[in-house]
């Protein structure tokens, strides 16, 4: 097993749209169906897996595409370190104060490190200031625990 790391950064309105941030039906609607539900289908289709918009469900990092894993790493504790460094990065940025504290931090580094030891998925967001939102992950593949269906971007 491996973790992936995925970050976005960007307005609140764009992340807000949830119809990129899913997938698309495995079926697609009937050609009786609303146009407004057919131009729906036909967007997701084309625009999941090739935006870089976080997806709602986190093991759908994986379909993204490649350019946008940040770093692969087979031990948990290298993902971490790499989580930590870009909470460290944002902190300051961070619109909620309380986000900030060092201690809260410290906490959610250690349990997003015996998270990932155990083969799990970490999904972060953080509200920044100018409504911007931050979005960090990091998702186990090889497969994932959830989703062995999905394949790993990097074709390992």
């Amino acid at each position: 097993m491996h973790h992936h790391a995925y970050l976005w950064t960007g307005p609140k309105p764009r992340f807000d749209e949830e119809a990129f941030r899913r997938p698309p039906h495995p079926e697609p609607p009937p050609p009786t169906g609303s146009p407004e539900l057919i131009q729906r289908y036909r967007l997701a289709t084309a625009e999941f897996t090739t935006c870089d918009l976080p997806p709602l469900e986190t093991a759908y990092w994986l379909v993204k595409p490649r350019s946008i894993v940040k770093g692969t790493w087979s031990e948990p504790s290298a993902a971490a370190a790499w989580l930590g460094e870009r909470l460290t990065e944002y902190a300051p940025r961070f619109a909620a104060e309380a986000h900030r504290a060092p201690g809260r931090l410290a906490a959610l580094l250690a349990s997003a490190a015996e998270r990932l030891a155990a083969g799990g998925d970490i999904s972060l967001g953080f509200y920044l200031e100018r409504p911007v939102f931050l979005s960090v992950a990091l998702v186990g593949c090889a497969p994932h625990r959830a989703r062995p269906d999905l394949p790993c971007p990097l074709g390992t």
